[in-house]
């Protein structure tokens, strides 16, 4: 019996110090910061000389305006770029899932703006949304259309436009993996029962990825939720408030208002959501999951 037990034990004996360690490298910045929230804090005092205000800052946030605009901000920033990478991604992957001659210079040549530094990719737009030596309003000028204020009054779109550019590639590289793995044999049966092109990518290809897709969306939604050097870059934020999302109001306060303990109940806030954002996704993921077994399953029936 002791010798059952201690077989049992011992892996977890082996891994114990990695996981305590990870833990505390982990956790322990989390409790700081937590723990921060509760002070009214600047950048001239250690964590232990600010004073304790319990939850003033949260009450404080709750009720300010501004706070409330950059969540806006950032909810319609998230929202617009996940949706239209995954729908541009997802296509793109759809439509070259084949044998194509130079595929793989295709494959390099996409994932090339992921591999430049985001302060990079925000001077590079801002230069091409300039009101006067801009590309963009280049190009408008000969076809003669009216010049458009890129950075101003559409300054939000544009900056969803730069980050599409970046990052569908992303989408499109997962979602290729993922359609490049599907049972061949599930699609050859499909195409001699008839099924047209669409009713293959609707009923068979899109199901069995969907558990991929949906972890892929995930992880650009956090992405999106954390963006910053880009934004930064081409506005700054403005005019007004109209792209200072989350993060970048999360930077001001503590940097420019010196104001630690609100910044880190700003990020407790953000953080929170996220939280639940991805456990309503993982609970997704797993309703896929099981929907793209029970598919797995009937395909394999009917080969057999």
């Amino acid at each position: 019996m002791r010798i059952a037990m201690a077989n049992r034990l011992t892996p977890y004996m082996f891994m114990a110090p990695a996981v305590l360690i990870m833990a505390i490298a982990l956790m322990y910045p989390l409790g700081y910061m937590i723990w921060g929230s509760f002070r009214e804090w600047n950048p001239s005092q250690t964590i232990g000389e600010a004073e304790f205000v319990g939850l003033k800052n949260y009450i404080t946030l709750w009720g300010d305006p501004n706070f409330h605009e950059s969540l806006v901000v950032t909810l319609k920033f998230a929202f617009f770029v996940v949706t239209l990478e995954m729908l541009i991604g997802v296509g793109l992957a759809l439509l070259l899932d084949r044998n194509i001659r130079g595929m793989s210079i295709l494959r390099t040549l996409f994932i090339l703006p992921m591999m430049i530094a985001p302060v990079v990719v925000g001077l590079m737009w801002r230069y091409m949304y300039h009101p006067t030596i801009g590309t963009f309003n280049g190009f408008l000028d000969k076809l003669g259309l009216p010049r458009v204020d890129w950075l101003g009054e559409h300054a939000l779109m544009s900056i969803i436009i730069a980050d599409i550019w970046q990052w569908t590639p992303f989408i499109f590289i997962l979602s290729l993996a993922a359609l490049q793995s599907l049972p061949r044999s599930a699609l050859e049966a499909a195409r001699i029962d008839g099924a047209t092109g669409w009713q293959q990518i609707w009923h068979i290809k899109l199901p069995l990825m969907m558990p991929v897709l949906i972890v892929t969306a995930l992880l650009r939604l956090i992405d999106a939720f954390k963006v910053l050097e880009v934004i930064l870059v081409m506005t700054e934020g403005g005019p007004g408030l109209s792209t200072e999302i989350l993060a970048l109001r999360i930077s001001r306060t503590a940097t420019e208002f010196r104001e630690l303990g609100v910044a880190a109940a700003m990020s407790n806030y953000l953080l929170i959501l996220l939280l639940f954002l991805t456990l309503g996704m993982f609970a997704f993921t797993r309703w896929q999951e099981a929907r793209a077994a029970r598919l797995n399953a009937m395909i394999q029936e009917e080969d057999s």
